[in-house]
């Protein structure tokens, strides 16, 4: 149900203005209530236009007859528009909140009606039900990062999309010569072996893809010494600033074996370093690793991990969890799933590798939050 199809349960939030955004690339929808049953007042302001959308705030409070200083909360779904709006609403004394689009909830049927209109209803109909303290959970908020913590992130980012791209343009190059059944060995000299490579009958490459080539391997060159640049900016960082507190933390992830500065350095960037958790289960929550229950009647299956939360730590812990094993193998740990799973086929192996990503994951905030170290684990100065 929308807020315009509630009962008649008059300004149940006192006075109070709630506003919900739908934000677009041109234009930004908005609409106002101020409780359970009261209209909603829709306008339209250009997109990123705050000075306008102060200005339909104004409008809303004079329509609806509320004082000047009365409360303002709003909320918008999270998206490409970032954190900055959520800062700027909270300069101006308005409460906000960015919402977790997967968490909003939806008609079941097969086909739904979805409009900018019917969202903004939706928004604000949660919203007052958050606002009058509903005891069911309404929705996942997103947590907001400072200016500082958002700002540690750009630099593994960045690092990882020169990665991606180096190893992107690699494979066109080797599906290039793959084409003429002839193939790359990107670690000699690639000019050079252009130079040699001769089609089937003999016959050189032709010119116009030995100049593609050549450009290709220019990019890959180019993203190499991004990489170099961006790691030798992250070992800087990890020498020379000593009283950053999450670069702290890295270095304390980093005396593990089987721990290396990329996993250090996104664990805590990524996860560790600007969240609080109250318990594992929140660690292996906001990870997407937990599984998924479905039970209903007679029907009792698992459907797998939730995939919520952060992809970039996803898969980081998992692949942390196969290093796990092969550089701490007398840990309680690699111990436990080599009981559970060491024997078994391969789909279970994959399967127990996911349970053990987890609970390294949680003993790692473990290890962060108390300095106890994960059972049986070794330093390495102990190796």
């Amino acid at each position: 149900m929308t807020a315009t199809t509630h009962g008649n349960d008059g300004n149940a939030n006192g006075a109070t203005l709630c506003m919900a955004l739908e934000l677009g690339e041109a234009h930004w929808e908005v609409a106002f209530t101020t409780g359970f049953g009261q209209k909603v007042l829709q306008r339209r302001v250009e997109a990123r236009a705050t000075q306008e959308l102060l200005e339909k705030v104004e409008l809303a409070r004079e329509v609806f007859g509320l004082e000047a200083d009365c409360r303002v909360e709003s909320c918008y779904e999270a998206g490409r528009e970032g954190f900055w709006l959520h800062r700027f609403l909270q300069a101006q004394g308005i409460g906000n909140r960015v919402v977790d689009s997967s968490s909003i909830e939806v008609q079941r049927r097969r086909r739904r009606v979805k409009t900018d209109r019917v969202d903004l209803e939706s928004l604000l109909d949660l919203l007052l039900r958050e606002l009058a303290g509903s005891r069911k959970q309404v929705w996942s908020m997103v947590r907001v990062p400072s200016v500082q913590e958002e700002d540690r992130r750009h630099l593994h980012r960045e690092l990882q999309s020169a990665k991606r791209e180096r190893v992107r343009v690699t494979n066109r190059i080797r599906g290039l010569l793959a084409c003429h059944g002839l193939r790359l060995e990107p670690r000699r000299d690639v000019a050079r072996q252009l130079e040699e490579l001769r089609q089937w009958d003999g016959r050189p490459l032709p010119p116009g893809l030995c100049a593609r080539l050549a450009r290709e391997w220019e990019r890959v060159q180019f993203h190499t010494q991004m990489i170099r640049r961006l790691e030798a900016e992250r070992r800087r960082l990890l020498s020379q600033e000593r009283e950053e507190a999450s670069l702290e933390q890295v270095r304390q992830l980093l005396q593990l074996q089987g721990i290396g500065i990329n996993s250090a350095w996104l664990y805590v960037m990524e996860f560790f370093g600007w969240r609080q958790f109250r318990n594992g289960k929140q660690v292996g929550a906001l990870c997407g690793l937990t599984p998924m229950p479905f039970q209903s009647g007679q029907s009792d299956r698992e459907q797998g991990i939730s995939k919520a939360g952060n992809r970039h730590m996803r898969s980081m812990a998992i692949e942390i969890a196969w290093a796990w094993l092969r550089f701490q193998p007398e840990s309680e740990l690699s111990k436990w799933y080599q009981r559970r799973f060491g024997r078994g086929s391969k789909r279970l192996r994959k399967i127990g590798i996911v349970a053990l990503a987890r609970k390294l994951l949680i003993a790692l905030w473990r290890f962060l939050e108390t300095g106890a170290l994960p059972e049986g684990a070794l330093l390495k100065a102990e190796v």
